[in-house]
């Protein structure tokens, strides 16, 4: 794949007072151990949590993250082995596993426009400055300071359909239902130092670095880390019922680099003030850079999951749920006003401070590696280690 990654490159700038847990693949018993990073070491926790989900659940996470004894191995050595395995070393994986993969969408002002400008474009990138240039300013005036459901919300969606200019995007933008949707298969998301994967016959598509909260079987959100919801624009913007295929394909959905534990030092609030930072550099050059504000987002992060969470849907394992971006890349890279599109070999860096950094090389979801430990084979494992029961 071509990177490599060293602590300073994937932990939080405070990690001296993170609590911080993950899950790595461990060849010596074939399957995957759930962790915490403290300091320099990795520190195996599955005697006590053969999950991360089983952990999350537990009244003492807190406590088995900070203290509990385990075999250790160095960080620096896990690091080397998940960009390049050596059949010996453990290796990091995206640090959830049983919960649902769930994502909110158009939760930002400027990720909703672009909705809108794909589907007026019919997810042809060649017409989306035509479009953009047309609608951009006189919807972004009306929508900028609105709040979700609110009865100027209501006013202003009245005033759009009379002015032709309505939207399914703008309707769970601005309208009282966020869209909540089922990202990716549980066990399917890939983790930091792997490919991630577009579908080679996408001819648009995009990063979507988003901040993603893990949510327990009690609907309490328990920690946060980094996602990369890996969208093919193309094909949502030619028709919504594409939003699967669009979404949902091998090695599209990155979560990691670890999972950070809420505590006295970390909180939700502290997750609502995060500034996620996008930086792409291509094997032809070219590089992007952007800063996605949490702070912005349009609805709470309490009120999405309560869309996700509640009396009308459980999650006995928990969840994890993307919480959205404001990053949609316009800036052009092979012609002019065609946008931004991928290529094979593009590393994408997401990170913030406080969560680490979330390092990917884009290749096509036919060449990236299959997935094929599913929920079958995890409880054979664990079984076969006797960690069930």
């Amino acid at each position: 794949m071509g990177i490599s990654l060293t602590a300073a490159d994937v932990l939080p700038q405070d990690a001296a007072s993170a609590t911080l847990v993950a899950r790595v693949f461990d060849p010596s018993v074939d399957g995957p151990s759930v962790v915490a990073i403290r300091g320099e070491e990795v520190v195996d926790l599955s005697a006590l949590a053969p999950t991360m989900s089983s952990l999350l659940e537990r009244p003492d996470a807190l406590e088995i993250a900070r203290t509990h004894p385990g075999t250790s191995w160095p960080l620096a050595e896990v690091l080397a082995a998940t960009t390049n395995p050596d059949g010996a070393v453990p290796r990091l994986l995206a640090p959830v596993d049983l919960q649902v993969l769930k994502a909110a969408g158009v939760t930002f002002v400027r990720s909703m426009l672009e909705r809108v400008i794909e589907e007026r474009a019919d997810g042809d990138p060649a017409r989306a400055e035509e479009v953009r240039a047309k609608i951009g300013a006189i919807v972004q005036g009306h929508l900028s300071k609105l709040k979700p459901g609110s009865a100027e919300a209501a006013e202003v969606k009245r005033v759009l359909q009379a002015e032709g200019l309505w939207s399914q995007y703008l309707e769970v933008g601005i309208g009282p239902d966020p869209e909540i949707f089922t990202k990716a298969p549980v066990l399917s998301a890939v983790g930091v130092g792997t490919d991630v994967g577009v579908l080679a016959r996408s001819t648009w598509n995009n990063p979507e670095p988003e901040l993603v909260l893990v949510v327990n079987s009690r609907g309490t959100p328990v920690g946060a880390t980094l996602g990369n919801d890996v969208n093919l624009r193309d094909f949502e913007g030619r028709s919504a019922l594409l939003l699967t295929e669009a979404k949902d394909n091998n090695a599209s959905c990155a979560i990691g680099p670890f999972l950070r534990l809420f505590d006295d030092g970390f909180t939700l609030a502290d997750a609502k003030a995060t500034e996620i930072s996008l930086d792409i550099t291509g094997p032809d050059g070219f590089e992007l850079h952007g800063v996605s504000a949490v702070s912005e987002i349009s609805r709470e992060l309490e009120d999405l999951v309560s869309h996700a969470f509640g009396a009308h849907h459980r999650y006995p394992d928990g969840f994890v749920l993307f919480t959205g971006t404001m990053f949609a890349p316009t800036e052009d890279r092979d012609r002019p006003g065609e946008g931004f599109t991928h290529v094979v070999g593009d590393v994408v860096r997401i990170s913030s401070p406080r969560l680490g950094s979330l390092t990917n090389v884009v290749n096509t979801a036919e060449d990236a590696q299959d997935w094929t430990f599913g929920i079958t084979a995890l409880m054979t494992n664990l079984a076969a280690r006797g960690l069930l029961g």
